[in-house]
């Protein structure tokens, strides 16, 4: 049985799914574009991606078994994460709406002020994963104990990985167009394929673990580790890439 918190990040996560399918067939009869890119691109990105985000916390959570569950500061967590993510989200979408960018938008004090406010929102966002990897350690067991090292140390990178690269992103707008199919990077000159392992890092090294768990049986725990740091690798190469123009 799910506690309160997990109920109420579950349902909210299904709200942003119903708002990325709704943004989506809106979008089909609007040919307007920013930077050579859909206008309505981002604002779906970003309800994905909260969906993503939510429900995979409440997964790890399950995942770990531990007592965070039925915490206080899980109730918390559960509001940093809505509020934040709920804030960039409905920005973004505005000011698609309105034909506007969001990030890198100084156009006006205004807008200067909310991209501001969208970058202490997105450090509060992954500060609770952070937070999350924290609660759950203290309350670990036993048990399921490589397990929980997958979930801590995925959080864990999550917060530390998606902060300096939403750092490096906000001080460098990346290059304009497409980019690679579907996810519209690029593959140098941009943080933004950094980003996106560090954000999912909450996802992968939990499936990692499981994984090692399954098939490595007592060198499980081995595995993890030379896996996440394969993974803490990648980001770097990925990061050390954004650095390098285009050839």
């Amino acid at each position: 049985m799910y506690s309160i918190p997990s109920l109420v990040l579950l349902i909210y996560g299904g709200v942003m799914l119903l708002a990325f399918i709704v943004t989506f067939v809106l979008s089909l009869n609007d040919d307007r574009t920013i930077r050579d890119v859909g206008i309505w691109i981002k604002p779906m990105k970003f309800m994905a991606a909260t969906t993503i985000f939510v429900w995979t916390s409440v997964w790890v959570v399950m995942l770990s078994q531990s007592a965070v569950a039925a915490a206080r500061a899980w109730g918390w967590i559960a509001a940093l994460l809505i509020s934040t993510s709920l804030f960039e989200v409905v920005y973004i979408t505005y000011q698609a709406a309105q034909g506007s960018g969001s990030h890198y938008n100084i156009s006006t004090p205004l807008n200067a002020a909310f991209f501001a406010l969208m970058g202490i929102a997105a450090v509060g966002l992954v500060a609770s994963q952070a937070w999350l990897a924290w609660e759950i350690w203290k309350r670990r067991t036993q048990e399921h104990r490589v397990i929980t090292l997958s979930v801590v140390i995925g959080l864990s990178f999550t917060f530390l990985f998606s902060a300096i690269s939403g750092f490096l992103l906000g001080g460098h707008q990346p290059p304009p167009g497409q980019g690679l199919p579907f996810l519209g990077w690029h593959l140098f000159a941009d943080i933004r394929p950094a980003h996106f392992v560090g954000v999912h890092a909450q996802q992968f090294i939990p499936l990692i673990g499981l994984l090692a768990v399954r098939f490595a049986g007592r060198r499980a725990r081995l595995v993890l580790v030379v896996c996440a740091i394969f993974y803490a690798d990648l980001w770097v190469v990925l990061t050390g890439l954004s650095f390098v123009s285009h050839p």
